[in-house]
Formats: structure tokens, C-alpha cells, sequence
């Protein structure tokens, strides 16, 4: 399966919404600890195994995150270490791009979610410890969400609900917001470490996983969160990310600081459905694509992104 080689270390792979061979990648230089970042975004050859570059977009500063529009085909937004998100047209050349900085956020924007119901906004999540609500023809938010007492990492909209979404902190905890609510409407105490990402089930809207330092992914029920409906253990350190299958209910894909990407199916006692080694470096960034199903995609700090069908070996040809 094809392989693209980034010149940073990668951060997060993203599949777009609209074109089944497109993707954007995140990078960051030196680890994202100091120095530039590049915004790829990749097309996989229909012929042959390889995977094309479209465009790259360069920043003065690490990219932790990126989002593709639901809205427009060819704009995504990217997360930036220095506080900033920018906005980017793959339709116009790099020296038209970003079409716009948004800079709130105090410190690192780690985390972005589209509403993938209303289409119109998406959510940010930085280590200034808040979550802002973004539409893309204002230049302020509209929103801003303060109540994680650590950094919060990863933000998650809930796929039927376009007015609720979920927030993933170093402070332990899984916040449920409502838009329309002045407060978070639910504190769920996933961890006893930090949690480093979230996201919903697609076919159960009650369903919720949380990813931690602790190594394990906990998949809790909203309606009764006090015991989580499963318990995935199986990585050898911290989980970094975390996204459920769009095409099938009780798999969810998980990466991590082991070098590993796992698959689960975490309804039945031996979860772990599958797992990837071909990272030699920390697996920071996992998507599964929306269109095709069972075509997955990871990248790390290994600099290389790959992108294979479930039950493949990703770094056959």
C-alpha cells in the first residue's frame, strides 16, 4: 500500500469528506517542540500504488491538527502551535493561502472538529486550556469554553447532535457541552491520567471513547457513564488518538507512543481486532475514511504517512 514521506514529523491525517484518494496531513519540525510546520495535502494514485502530492502549505510554526470543510471541498482549517488557526484553499496556489489566520487561543491549538451535521463551524481545542467555536465568515468566535483545568487536547462533535460536542483534557476528565447550554452539561472522570483524545460512535449517539496517558481506551455510555461499557487494553504506553468506525459500529481504531495503530471491536471479549507495527516512531495520527470502507490511514514521528486497507500489511506494495 502506498507511502508518503514528509519532511517534519507527522502530527495527523485527515481523509476528506468529499474525495475518496484525498488526505491532509499535519507536520511539525524538531518534533513540534521548535521550528516550522507544512500542511500536506495528498491524493492516492487511482493506477498505481503511490501516493501525489497536490499542495503543501508551510507555517512559521508547528501544525498539531487539521480539518477538512463539510461545507466547501477545498478548504481546511489547521491547528498551529503558535495559537493560531489557519485557513487554507487548495484551490488557489500557496501564495494565496492561508485565506485567513484566526489567533484567540493564548497558547498551542492542538485539536479541530468540523460539524459534520450543520456543516457551517467547527470547534478548537488549545492548551490555554479552552475550546472555541469557529464559523468560517466571522473573524472572531462565537464561542468560548472554560472549564478544563489543564489542557484540553481533542474535540469531538457528536455525529446527530449538531449542537453537542465532547472535550478531552489533561485535567482527567470527558466534558459533554450543548452550544445552546451556558455550562458543560456532563463530567465524565474517564482517567486517572490524562486523556489525550475522544470521539463518538457514528451508529450509537450515546457512545462515547476516551484514549489516555494510562494506556487504555474506555468507551462509555452517556445515559449511564459512572462504568465504562468497555475497557481496551492491549497498547504499551499512552493512547494518542482515537476514532470510531464510520462504517461499522463496534470498530474503533486507535494509535500510539508504542509505535503501534490497534483495531477493535469492542463489543466482544477479545477486542483487539488487529494490529500495526510500521511505524518506527511515536503513531500520533489515525483517520478512517468516510467514503471507502476499510481504508485506513496513520502517520507519525517517523516522518511517513500511510494509507492501506483494513486486514493489509500497510507496508506492502
Amino acid at each position: 500500500m502506498p507511502v508518503f514521506k514528509t519532511p517534519f514529523n507527522g502530527y495527523s491525517v485527515r481523509f476528506s469528506p468529499f474525495y475518496e484518494s484525498r488526505l491532509a496531513v499535519a507536520t511539525a519540525q524538531n518534533f513540534g517542540i521548535l521550528g516550522n510546520g507544512r500542511v500536506h495535502v495528498i491524493d492516492l494514485s487511482p493506477t498505481a500504488p503511490v501516493i501525489n502530492e497536490l499542495i503543501a502549505f508551510d507555517t512559521a510554526d508547528g501544525v498539531y491538527d487539521v480539518a477538512w470543510s463539510e461545507s466547501h471541498d477545498s478548504v481546511l482549517v489547521a491547528a498551529i502551535a503558535d495559537g493560531s488557526i489557519k485557513v487554507y484553499d487548495t484551490a488557489l496556489p500557496p501564495h494565496s493561502n492561508p485565506l485567513r489566520s484566526l489567533k484567540e487561543h493564548a497558547r498551542e491549538v492542538h485539536g479541530l472538529d468540523y460539524n459534520p451535521t450543520r456543516r457551517d463551524s467547527f470547534l478548537s481545542a488549545s492548551w490555554d486550556d479552552s475550546v472555541k467555536l469557529w464559523t468560517l465568515d466571522r473573524p472572531a468566535s462565537l464561542r468560548t469554553f472554560r472549564e478544563h483545568a489543564y489542557c484540553v487536547y481533542s474535540v469531538a462533535w457528536n455525529p446527530k447532535h449538531a449542537d453537542v460536542f465532547a472535550s478531552a483534557s489533561g485535567d482527567c476528565t470527558v466534558r459533554i457541552w450543548d452550544v445552546r447550554e451556558p455550562g458543560s452539561t456532563m463530567i465524565i472522570p474517564g482517567h486517572e491520567h490524562e486523556i489525550l483524545s475522544c470521539d463518538w460512535n457514528k451508529y450509537d449517539d450515546c457512545l462515547i471513547a476516551s484514549a489516555s496517558v494510562d494506556k487504555s481506551i474506555r468507551i462509555w455510555d452517556v445515559r449511564n457513564y459512572r462504568v465504562p461499557v468497555s475497557v481496551l487494553n492491549g497498547h504499551g504506553y499512552a493512547v494518542r488518538k482515537i476514532k470510531f468506525s464510520p462504517h461499522r459500529r463496534n470498530l474503533i481504531v486507535s494509535c500510539s507512543y508504542d509505535m503501534t495503530v490497534c483495531l477493535w471491536d469492542f463489543m466482544v471479549e477479545d477486542a483487539l481486532v488487529g494490529r500495526y507495527d510500521h511505524h518506527t516512531e511515536f503513531a500520533v495520527g489515525v483517520d478512517l475514511s468516510v467514503l471507502v470502507d476499510g481504508l485506513m490511514a496513520s502517520t507519525g514521528w517517523d516522518e511517513l504517512v500511510y494509507v492501506w486497507q483494513q486486514g493489509m500489511d500497510p507496508r506492502a506494495a
